[in-house]
């Protein structure tokens, strides 16, 4: 229990690791590396709360626990590399900082657009610096633009509309907003949820450049139209901050690649958590995913840590039962389970889809997740579901959904 474990990445992911580690029975140093200034802060407030003016950094800080206290932060510091077979990471200012155990944990950073005209006034979502530039540009009467109508996306078209946006645009190449991760039954009811509020919806349709001079002043779309824009926010996605561990002999196709307890290349000594891991959930097929949601960090880091101090004797394979919520306007989506495993098979649980509604989706007669939308009434009917979802049993040995 001697030692240093350095964390990667100070985000959520990172001080859920530092914590755990100490859980788990770690006495030794513990070093957290991290590209930001700032300490970890809860991130699914930028689009909504912050942009809106409502909440502080201050309010979104993180507490660590009594018990990580005494966990050495180094802010402000990126890792360039790491070499695992020497067990060493090496920093953006020179240093070289050995190590006895390292948890992957640096996360995700926004897609960008590779598309010609002007850069200024295009913004992203995924920093609390980024979240306070793009709020004092939603001024009253601007014109907004929002490529990508994810959930990010979404949640930052209806921020801006109560913000006093005079026209507030989503544009995507997909037919329905939000159609990939929920199907077509609710994101059709979300479409018209949105545009019953005054959003736009450019759907089926690509962007393929900006005008402009030294700010973006319109949105070129793939069939030559322009959409006028005083501000563009650009959610087309992430990418994993994996860069710094090529070289090792990693699967880094998307994010980094992990066992089914989250060991990364088969190595005792390095484990990955959050969203930058890509894991095989043992609770359902047995196939790697990176999931985004915000419950992964804390389940992922309390199981790397078990097995990066401990090991993993006696311990079951990680499945989690993922979780998320959206709140756009006055209602607010809920999630448990992995619904994009049951799009073939979705079906009405409870209530209506124009109203409070709870839809399930199936896999092979098998409930695999739920989501609510509506209001309180609704997602306390998705959360009843919560425990017979955790008590259906994991994979068969076969890896296949009992």
């Amino acid at each position: 229990m001697s030692g240093r474990i350095v964390v990667a990445g100070a985000s959520l992911g990172g001080l859920r690791a530092a914590e755990q580690l100490r859980a788990a029975g770690w006495t030794g140093g513990i070093t957290v590396i991290g590209d930001e200034p700032h300490p970890p802060y809860n991130r699914p407030p930028l689009s909504k709360e912050v942009l809106a003016g409502k909440a502080a950094f201050a309010s979104l800080a993180f507490t660590p626990k009594a018990s990580a206290t005494d966990v050495e932060w180094r802010l402000g510091t990126r890792i360039v590399s790491a070499r695992l077979a020497r067990r060493t990471v090496e920093l953006d200012d020179g240093a070289v900082l050995p190590y006895d155990g390292l948890v992957v944990a640096t996360g995700m950073r926004p897609r960008r657009l590779r598309c010609p005209g002007p850069v200024a006034g295009r913004h992203t979502v995924r920093t609390i610096d980024d979240a306070q530039v793009l709020r004092d540009r939603l001024t009253p009467g601007v014109r907004v633009v929002v490529v990508g109508a994810g959930f990010i996306g979404c949640e930052v078209a209806a921020t801006a509309v109560g913000l006093g946006a005079a026209e507030v645009t989503v544009v995507d190449p997909l037919p329905l907003p939000m159609v990939g991760p929920l199907g077509e039954l609710l994101a059709r009811e979300l479409r018209r949820r949105h545009e019953q509020r005054g959003i736009r919806f450019v759907l089926g349709a690509g962007v393929a450049g900006f005008e402009g001079g030294d700010r973006v002043t319109g949105v070129v779309l793939s069939d030559g139209s322009v959409l006028p824009a005083d501000v563009v926010v650009e959610s087309v996605g992430s990418l994993a901050n994996t860069e710094w561990l090529e070289g090792n002999g990693l699967d880094l196709s998307d994010g980094v690649l992990t066992d089914g307890q989250l060991r990364v290349g088969g190595r005792p000594d390095v484990v990955a958590v959050g969203d930058v891991a890509r894991f095989p959930n043992a609770r359902y097929d047995g196939v790697p995913r990176r999931v985004e949601h915000w419950s992964v960090p804390t389940d992922s880091a309390k199981h790397a840590a078990k097995v990066l101090v401990g090991g993993d004797a006696g311990l079951a394979p990680f499945a989690p039962l993922p979780t998320f919520w959206s709140d756009q306007h006055d209602f607010r989506l809920q999630s448990f389970g992995a619904p994009v495993l049951g799009l073939g098979d979705v079906r009405v649980l409870d209530g209506d889809p124009a109203g409070d509604v709870l839809v399930g989706y199936h896999r092979d007669g098998r409930l695999v997740g739920v989501v609510a939308l509506g209001g309180p009434s609704a997602a306390r009917a998705a959360a009843r579901y919560r425990a017979e979802l955790l008590k259906q049993p994991a994979l068969t040995p076969q890896g296949a959904l009992s």
